[in-house]
């Protein structure tokens, strides 16, 4: 019997692009058996039916963390498998198929996250219809089947095995935008089972500005999260200290030509307040509540 799997979109200020993605999902050569929309209030939720594709809505406190946690909460006992996608991430459409087929023929997997042929995030962003466009012109790439250990995934796609999950819930400590509380959450998966990129799995992060924190806040996270994450035990020291001091750097370097689509000035002032908070021994993510 195929694997049940239900796909998880926690979702803020972006009604519009929700939609698209539904509208995308029930376009997948094997449909999830549920989509569950994660809000803090139903004012976040698209306009529109889906024929043929189940939706559920699950509201609880704002943040990605705890809407994150309050659909795992609501999927755990229902479905074998629990996929994450950010409402920006354009799978190619034979992504889910692959998820249950992975999961399936790899019983020791615990965390499935996919090759991102493109990433929004580190540009100013792609639209729409150019994301469809990479995906489609992508499915004439060859599929190598390549298979790489990760320490954790990356939060835009990941998929993870219900059965390994027990307890543990996103950090809701890591407030918000909840910056790396992917690689938090499933690298003490890697308790339970093999946490790997699948390169047959593919799509595109479009990276929109939209419904982010402010540059202050984001830097202040660039800083706290690793620092706090490295005391948790949850992500290496070696790996929390180097992303940390090369954002600290590129915004130390741009912040004197910033690009238009990064509040450089901003994050580098968030850098430098979360770090004389962290001398001062004061290792707080949630204080970005206050900025």
């Amino acid at each position: 019997m195929p694997l049940t799997l239900a796909v998880v979109v926690a979702t803020a200020g972006r009604k519009e692009l929700v939609a698209k993605l539904l509208s995308h999902i029930a376009g997948q050569q094997s449909l999830p058996d549920e989509v569950i929309l994660a809000v803090a209030d139903r004012s976040h939720l698209p306009d529109g039916s889906w024929p043929g594709l189940p939706v559920s809505v699950v509201v609880g406190k704002p943040g990605l963390t705890a809407q994150r946690n309050a659909a795992l909460d609501d999927a755990l006992d229902r479905f074998d498998i629990v996929t994450f996608l950010d409402d920006d991430f354009i799978c190619a459409d034979d992504y889910l198929d692959g998820v249950r087929r992975a999961f399936a023929d790899n019983p020791s997997w615990a965390v499935l996250t996919g090759h991102v042929i493109r990433d929004g995030i580190k540009t100013g962003g792609i639209d729409w219809d150019e994301g469809v466009r990479t995906v489609q012109v992508d499915k004439a790439n060859p599929r190598t089947g390549r298979v790489v250990d990760y320490v954790g995934a990356y939060g835009c796609n990941m998929s993870i095995r219900t059965s390994m999950v027990g307890d543990l819930r996103f950090d809701e400590r890591l407030v918000l935008y909840g910056w790396q509380e992917d690689v938090d959450f499933t690298s003490q998966l890697r308790r339970q089972g093999r946490v790997v990129c699948l390169d047959d799995l593919r799509g595109v992060h479009l990276g929109y500005r939209t419904g982010r924190i402010s540059g202050t806040r984001f830097g202040y996270s660039q800083v706290a999260n690793p620092i706090y994450l490295i005391r948790k035990g949850s992500v290496p020291t070696r790996r929390g200290l180097t992303l940390m001091f090369r954002n600290i750097a590129a915004n130390v370097v741009r912040s004197l030509k910033p690009e238009p689509y990064v509040d450089r000035r901003g994050r580098l002032r968030g850098n430098l307040m979360a770090l004389r908070h962290v001398a001062m021994g004061r290792i707080e993510p949630e204080f970005i509540l206050k900025i």
